[in-house]
């Protein structure tokens, strides 16, 4: 049961669940037109004469104008009127295959990725990243959202992508673009809550419960008498978008803030649902997860482990916060669970840095042992938009640790795992990446800006008002940066980091069980070995400010030799790191945040 307003033969029919209404209506310029009510609170007429292009409105009880809850497109904003799109398209390229341990994920601001801030201008980019060695993309919510300037997690109109950056049209031309030059389009999605502006959703029925809470308000409801339809709304927004719009991966948000008590969790379904759609279109399809809850059954298959919900991956927060502390000597908050080397090589090793110890933050045992998953379940990085924006000022790696970037890198993109470039990181971009958002509402425009003052206190500096046109602004990254001085050799770096594990079984290969990491928590060091058959990688690196000596074993077979050291001269880095060989052993003399890869033959 399509929702929204769908074109026909001779006109559209428009559907909507609306059992809190007493009557709905759906005003096309002078007319209005009755939807008649249907099985399970559902109600829809079929207008003649009406095609793609046609705006419209609901009005509820004939008194309140309202968008439709599944606009498939906002050109007047998030208050505004509705416009009925048309699902066809001519599509150039098909989708093409890739399985998750081929995943090098580039995350993107659609925004300030590009002084246009459109999807057209981010598809005009997507071949430097291909160069790069990315083979995803990923982008942040799309969904329709209050005024121009956002991170897309207020968005209200799931159905509807964002009229300033493009619309339906110019985000179908981006995914075209992605599929033409060989990349997936992986899309953020939040299923967990609606922006504060422009939610007219509750209106139209009990789409939220007072049984469960979140940072946002009340949840959606997602059990108890109404579910049906609720989970509906999310379940057919997600066939849009794989179907539709022919994205490949949906990154869930925040899975641990979907409250669900239901013998099978919305989760759980949506990932059986996407897994289906897959076998018929024969495509592959992927369920990504963000979650806090340091638990396995978000990505084991239920097979395996009852009320497992059965994601593809999920984001590891532990290895990005383990990571952090190890550069950075931040202790607050979450990081207080985190900070010596060990801590991290164990988050390289078993997926999960804490598998049932008691944390320090959360003052109860956390994690699950996660050692016996596939390295393709955990995707990886040194930095993505929440870490670095949920600081008062925004900064980035490079900013808060001067020289740390390619030990940074080093870290993630050799792991077992599936890693996460940020935008700009690639390149030491140097520009925050800021709160940012443009609401209508005074009251609500005042509360934010308080609020985001408030959450930091007297000891942030000055906290950049949210609203404000030069925050956003301030965010933008300058991809030209790329080509010169030290940024060149930063993004050289990553290139070759990533032809390296392209080209190096033992770095492709996403397997936890052949792969060891030695720290030294008093030097800050970290050796990574892996191998794969005859093929055999080690990476030594220094998390400190300090230069310091490692020593790393002797290869099964043969010796080590230097394949990749940071301290090249095209990479911009530190000053290249000495090597000693102790009868097939390592001694090796690393610079500050040095870098340093062998290979056994």
């Amino acid at each position: 049961m399509i929702l929204g307003a769908v074109p026909e033969t001779g006109g559209t029919r428009f559907r909507v669940w609306a059992p809190g209404v007493s009557t709905l209506e759906v005003e096309l310029d002078a007319r209005r037109v009755r939807l008649e009510p249907t099985s399970g609170g559902y109600r829809e007429a079929f207008v003649e004469g009406v095609h793609a292009g046609a705006r419209y409105v609901y009005v509820i009880d004939g008194e309140r104008r309202r968008p439709d809850p599944a606009s498939r497109a906002q050109p007047d904003g998030v208050h505004g009127a509705s416009q009925v799109v048309d699902a066809a398209f001519a599509w150039q390229h098909p989708p093409v295959a890739r399985s998750l341990d081929a995943y090098v994920i580039y995350e993107l601001h659609v925004g300030t990725f590009t002084p246009e801030g459109t999807f057209d201008a981010a598809a005009a980019q997507l071949e430097r990243l291909v160069e790069l060695g990315v083979t995803a993309v990923e982008l942040l919510p799309v969904g329709a959202f209050p005024g121009t300037r956002n991170w897309g997690y207020d968005g209200v109109h799931w159905f509807a992508p964002q009229h300033s950056y493009g619309g339906p049209e110019g985000l179908r031309r981006l995914v075209d673009v992605a599929h033409a030059v060989g990349l997936h389009v992986v899309l953020d999605v939040v299923y967990n809550h609606l922006g504060p502006e422009g939610n007219y959703l509750g209106e139209f029925g009990p789409y939220f419960t007072s049984r469960h809470h979140t940072p946002w308000g009340e949840a959606l409801a997602y059990d108890g008498q109404h579910a049906p339809a609720v989970r509906a709304h999310v379940l057919e927004n997600a066939r849009m978008w794989l179907e539709d719009y022919r994205i490949d991966a949906l990154r869930l948000d925040a899975v641990h803030a979907i409250f669900d008590s239901s013998p099978r969790h919305l989760v759980g379904e949506l990932t059986d649902e996407v897994h289906a759609i897959a076998r018929r279109l024969g495509r592959t399809l992927h369920v990504i997860a963000e979650s806090d809850l340091g638990d396995v059954r978000v990505i084991e298959p239920p097979a395996e482990r009852a009320q497992s919900w059965g994601c593809d991956a999920q984001w590891s927060d532990d290895l990005h916060h383990a990571l952090h502390a190890a550069l950075t000597g931040e202790r607050h908050l979450y990081y207080a669970d985190f900070g010596p080397v060990s801590t991290l090589a164990r988050a390289i090793t078993d997926g999960f840095a804490h598998t049932g110890q008691l944390s320090t933050f959360r003052k109860k045992p956390f994690g699950t042992p996660a050692k016996h998953l596939g390295g393709d379940r955990f995707v990886v990085c040194a930095q993505n938009h929440d870490q670095i924006g949920n600081r008062a000022q925004g900064e980035r790696l490079g900013q808060l640790v001067p020289g740390c970037e390619h030990a940074a890198a080093a870290v993630y993109l050799t792991a077992p795992a599936v890693p996460m470039l940020f935008m700009g990181e690639e390149h030491a971009d140097p520009a925050p990446f800021l709160y940012f958002t443009d609401h209508g509402d005074p009251a609500l425009q005042r509360a934010v800006s308080e609020g985001r003052r408030r959450e930091f206190g007297a000891h942030s500096g000055d906290v950049p008002d949210p609203q404000a046109q030069a925050t956003f602004e301030r965010s933008r990254i300058q991809l030209a940066l790329g080509h010169d001085g030290r940024h060149a050799g930063v993004r050289h770096f990553y290139q070759a980091l990533l032809a390296l594990r392209r080209q190096r079984q033992s770095l492709r290969a996403l397997d936890k069980t052949r792969t060891e990491a030695f720290a030294d928590d008093d030097a800050r060091t970290l050796v990574v070995r892996r191998w794969h058959d005859t093929d055999e990688t080690l990476v030594l690196i220094s998390l400190s400010p300090k230069a310091t000596v490692v020593r790393a074993p002797a290869p099964r077979e043969g010796r080590w030799r230097a394949i990749l050291d940071a301290g090249d001269a095209k990479f911009a880095g530190p000053r290249s790191a000495r090597l000693h060989d102790r009868s097939g052993a390592l001694e090796v003399e690393l610079p500050p945040f040095g870098v340093l890869i062998c290979s056994d033959r």
